[in-house]
């Protein structure tokens, strides 16, 4: 059974050719939260903690509405492998409708973040700053999702040229305006993490404005003109049972991290910024296997949508490979020199010594993080978007949240105890995915269909 998924030279050559634009993408759109986490660990530890709650608050909100329009894979994959690209067309217009109002969801929902901060017991003199850092990003959550949504269907369309300009541009963006913001320069005041917020906004909605100037001659024939089957309500409610898994896989995941996060700050300002400059550094390199997931779930897509099972099966043999190599590789250099890399971020000593102990685990917990995220990449192209929500609720809560309370509280290893939580969670996570890429992707997989009819 394993020889059918075992790839060709060809077939390694075709994932990496398309994944190393999307790596780049999002290894790019995770340097502003690089950036962010950089400059304010030269602030202060208090201000650091703010950006790091604030950051959490919001990205948790996102990663629901992300999941959401991510259905737009496997629709518009499918759709050009097919060659239908009236159903590609549909599929990118109804994911903009239900991002738009997604976003405008979201960002209402930032508005009790600071209940939610003093419900959960951060430290009181975070609270108000990482209050004022989510209500000044709360809306560019619309220009986010909107965003988002062309991107995944310019990847799906292998048009990638466009993003990769536009990350680039916002990246550049963001650290200007975090100079000119954070510290107060060009006549603005020293606005600390809520000046980090504001830069982070300018530069998301600049991404959203030159993605579609950028993209006119890819998108403009899927936009224009405008279909009133976009709006129709049946196909919409069968986009969103697609994506909604996808939506819930994420905030279960962020949940998970974010969880983790909240029980850190438990410890002290500096177990909080040390945990957020770990997992950040960590979500750095994490970016490389999503990628790898992202050009997989496009291409096992567009196989899906020709008929041609023996190649969905070898990309995503491929895709597993690529991405549990790289991230065994990174585990290596995690390990070798954690302290200096955590020096890249702070120069604060309690947080440095926090983080330093806390990468070499996150070296570990990676590999597996590598497997399940590209596991769902592929699972994600070819239409089961339910199996990675299980999976993730069962690794996360049932196994690898009570490991990280136990460890954490009952055997007193602090936030070292909570990261081997981590570890627990995504073995399992992965070890359930591959197997169900083995069962799935074994026979035929049909066509995802949110029109109602036969294809």
């Amino acid at each position: 059974m394993f020889r059918n998924f075992v790839p060709s030279s060809a077939d390694i050559r075709a994932l990496l050719r398309l994944a190393g634009p999307i790596v780049t993408v999002q290894v790019g759109g995770m340097m502003m939260g690089v950036v962010d986490t950089a400059i304010m660990g030269h602030v202060s530890s208090r201000e650091l903690a703010a950006t790091a709650l604030g950051s959490l608050y919001y990205f948790g909100l996102n990663g629901f509405g992300l999941g959401v329009v991510w259905a737009a894979d496997p629709i518009v994959a499918q759709a050009m492998g097919a060659k239908d690209h009236e159903g590609a067309a549909l599929g990118i217009q109804r994911g903009i409708v239900l991002g738009l109002v997604l976003g405008v969801v979201m960002a209402l929902l930032c508005l009790p973040a600071g209940f939610v901060f003093s419900l959960l017991r951060q430290q009181p003199d975070v609270v108000p700053l990482a209050t004022r850092f989510v209500h000044i990003s709360a809306p560019s959550l619309v220009f986010m999702l909107a965003y988002m949504t062309l991107r995944q269907s310019l990847q799906a369309m292998k048009h990638t040229g466009p993003i990769l300009l536009t990350v680039i541009t916002g990246n550049l963006v963001n650290l200007a305006l975090n100079y000119v913001f954070v510290f107060g320069h060009l006549g603005f005041p020293a606005m600390a993490s809520a000046g980090s917020a504001l830069a982070s906004g300018i530069a998301r909605l600049t991404m959203l404005g030159m993605l579609l100037v950028l993209s006119r001659r890819q998108l403009g024939p899927m936009l224009r003109p405008w279909r009133p089957a976009a709006f129709s309500l049946p196909p919409l409610v069968r986009t969103l049972r697609l994506g909604v898994p996808i939506g819930l896989q994420n905030t279960v995941e962020f949940a998970t991290f974010g969880g983790i996060s909240v029980l850190a700050g438990w410890f002290g300002a500096d177990a909080i910024s040390g945990h957020q400059v770990a997992l950040n550094l960590a979500s750095l390199m994490f970016m490389v296997p999503m990628g790898m997931g992202s050009a997989a779930s496009v291409l096992v897509g567009h196989a899906i949508g020709a008929g041609d099972m023996p190649h969905a099966r070898r990309i995503a043999a491929s895709a597993l490979i690529c991405g549990a190599v790289f991230m065994a590789l990174s585990a290596v250099i995690l390990r070798a020199i954690p302290t200096e890399f955590a020096r890249l971020y702070t120069n604060v000593p309690g947080v440095v010594a926090v983080a330093a102990s806390l990468l070499p685990i996150a070296g570990l917990f990676q590999v597996f993080d590598g497997l399940q995220v590209v596991a769902a990449g592929v699972l994600r192209g070819a239409g089961d978007t339910r199996a990675p929500l299980l999976s993730n609720i069962a690794g996360f809560w049932i196994i690898g949240m009570p490991v990280s309370l136990w460890l954490g509280f009952k055997a007193g290893l602090g936030v070292i105890g909570l990261w081997w939580g981590f570890v627990a969670g995504l073995a399992a996570v992965s070890l359930f995915l591959v197997w169900r890429i083995r069962v799935l992707l074994s026979g035929h997989v049909a066509r995802v269909n949110v029109e109602g009819g036969a294809h």
